[in-house]
Order: C-alpha cells, then sequence, then structure tokens
C-alpha cells in the first residue's frame, strides 16, 4: 500500500531538508511547494504577496491530481506543503484515503530564532526560495493552526 507522508511545520523549520532526506529513505516522489513557488514566480515576493493563500490553494489544486496518481499507481509522496491549516489537513487526508493509501504525518519544529536564521541564509542565496522579511516571517506564524490532540503524527526536530 502506498504512502503519503504529510509534512507540517512553519517557515524555516526544516521541512524541506527532511523532506528531501525522507525521500531518499523510502524513495518516494517529493511534492515541495517553496520549490514550484520559485519556478512559478522566481524570486519575486510581490507577485504572491496580495494573495498569498490564494496563490497556495491554486498551486496546492496543481499539485493534487499528480500526487494522487502517484498514489493510486502504488508509489509513496512526500507532500511538504505545509499544512497550516487543520481544513487543509482533513482534506488531504481524506483525499489519501480515497486513493486507497495510507498516511503519516510529521510535525517538523525548532526555535524561532533558528528558524528565521535559515530563512536569512535563504535570501541570501540567489537560487532560493522567495525572499521573506522578518515582519512577514512574524505576521504568517499566526496563520499557523496547531495539530489537534486527534492527529497522530511523529515530531521531528531540526
Amino acid at each position: 500500500m502506498a504512502t503519503a507522508h504529510l509534512i507540517y511545520g512553519y517557515i524555516g523549520t526544516g521541512k524541506t531538508t527532511f523532506a528531501r532526506k525522507l525521500e531518499r529513505d523510502v524513495a518516494a516522489v517529493r511534492f515541495t511547494s517553496d520549490e514550484w513557488l520559485t519556478t512559478l514566480f522566481g524570486d519575486d515576493e510581490e507577485a504572491i504577496k496580495p494573495d498569498v493563500a490564494t496563490v497556495n490553494a491554486r498551486l496546492a489544486a496543481a499539485m493534487q491530481p499528480v500526487w494522487t496518481r502517484c498514489l493510486v499507481l502504488g508509489l509513496d509522496v512526500i507532500l511538504d506543503l505545509g499544512f497550516w491549516s487543520r481544513a487543509d489537513r482533513d482534506a488531504v487526508r481524506k483525499v489519501v484515503e480515497e486513493c486507497g493509501a495510507d498516511r503519516r504525518l510529521y510535525h517538523v519544529r525548532c526555535d524561532d530564532e533558528t528558524a528565521w536564521r535559515r530563512v536569512e541564509s535563504r535570501n541570501a542565496d540567489p537560487s532560493g526560495s522567495i525572499r521573506m522579511v522578518r515582519n512577514t516571517f512574524d505576521v504568517l506564524k499566526e496563520r499557523v493552526e496547531p495539530l489537534g490532540p486527534d492527529e497522530p503524527h511523529r515530531v521531528v526536530e531540526t
């Protein structure tokens, strides 16, 4: 049975680093939203700033037919999508179940200052992901819904 590995966590916590390692360990197809955003928008932060939620929703909708097809074909997938909202997590869990696949949820975390240092490092890399300022980092943190007690998960400290 195929497995969908759902990666939950905030910006800079090490989700993608963990997802890349997991990709090698379990031989899965990885879907990382930041990489898709960078491909689509480069480092143009202004292109997504007005409505980050809409951009992320469209991106998730574009990825879903591909990762669900992988699951149906028996391939494991890694969904490095952040999963900040309970509604998103619930919706993906339902789709995974409809594909006849198993799922695992990982909570990737570290302290905020370490996460911010990682974001600053990415900001300095011209080939990195979309640039972010500290205020955006702090404001977006308020949008992350914590995992509920009914959401079994594995904690990954980075």
